[in-house]
């Protein structure tokens, strides 16, 4: 098939490479590069990296709902557009152009977690199960219909490493669903609007720890937290960024760090966390007992929510 790929981040470069050994791929759309790191230089996204890798062409226009855009999508003649975790809104001119429509790889079990966030959402919650599916895309958010859906248990992932299993997933599901496209056997099924839920950005407040919450779900925002919103606790007076923690059987009284030779422990309401890694600021990540050791915590410090 004749295909126009759009996606941005890591989570889509699965599913492009999949499509690149099977289809045409006419052109990769992928958001502008921006600015990232301590210098602030412009990177260009995982997927212009590979479409370069691939030699495909790609293009960055920052909306899609320029007319101009519009008329250059339509000039490709594409029989189909892949979209993966793009970042731009599609609207409806966009969708009208191909001639199968456009679909969508999308990192949950629709209904569930329709948004921007589905993976770290499901972290956040606690869902034993998640997955992907691929949904033929409307003008509504995420509420098309869907195939190819498929379960992934959540276990003690956090988002970089579940994302990276949905997203091979993802590709696969991709793949065969335009095999089906193609040969005509494709079965969709409707969203049911009524158990819809929605996975909005996370940001700092939906990950910072604090005492008063329980250790479970401390150790959730941990784990669904990202270099863009981090978990951080005010440890002892000082900001630490959380990277890894785990349960601990230790007893620690809520508000309280635990330190030895071997370990830097937090006390929540109903349990503890023994962190593993930290990054203070201004510094770079690290082991947090060794952390502890070198910034001389006494054995039963305060910590608290960082401001």
């Amino acid at each position: 098939m004749r295909v126009v790929f759009m996606g941005t981040p890591e989570f889509a470069v699965a599913p492009l490479s999949a499509l690149a050994g099977r289809h045409d791929v006419l052109a990769v759309y992928t958001q502008p590069d921006r600015p990232r790191g301590r210098g602030r230089r412009l990177t260009p996204s995982p997927v212009k990296e590979l479409a370069r890798q691939l030699e495909l062409p790609v293009r960055q226009p920052e909306t899609l709902k320029d007319p101009d855009v519009v008329s250059q999508l339509r000039q490709l003649q594409p029989d189909i557009v892949c979209v993966a975790a793009y970042g731009l809104i599609v609207p409806g001119e966009v969708l009208a152009v191909p001639t199968h429509g456009c679909v969508n790889v999308h990192a949950s079990l629709l209904p569930r977690h329709r948004g921007a966030a589905p993976v770290h959402r499901a972290i956040l919650e606690g869902d034993s199960v998640t997955g992907v599916v691929v949904m033929r895309m409307e003008e509504g958010l995420d509420t098309g219909p869907f195939t190819h859906a498929v379960r992934v248990p959540v276990d003690e992932h956090d988002v970089a490493s579940l994302t990276a299993i949905l997203a091979e997933k993802g590709a696969t599901a991709l793949v065969e669903t335009l095999d089906e496209i193609e040969a005509g056997i494709v079965s969709w099924t409707d969203q049911n609007d009524a158990d819809a839920t929605y996975a909005h950005k996370v940001g700092a407040a939906d990950v910072a720890l604090e005492p008063a919450i329980e250790a479970e779900t401390a150790l959730r925002r941990v784990r669904a937290s990202t270099p863009s919103a981090r978990s951080r606790a005010c440890v002892h007076g000082v900001p630490l960024e959380v990277l890894a923690a785990q349960h601990t059987d230790r007893q620690v009284a809520s508000g309280r760090a635990y330190t030895d030779k071997h370990s830097l422990v937090l006390g929540f309401l109903d349990g503890a966390l023994r962190l593993e890694r930290v990054k203070p600021a201004g510094k770079a990540e690290m082991d947090a007992a060794a952390y502890a050791r070198g910034a001389h915590i006494p054995p039963d410090a305060f910590w608290e929510r960082c401001p």
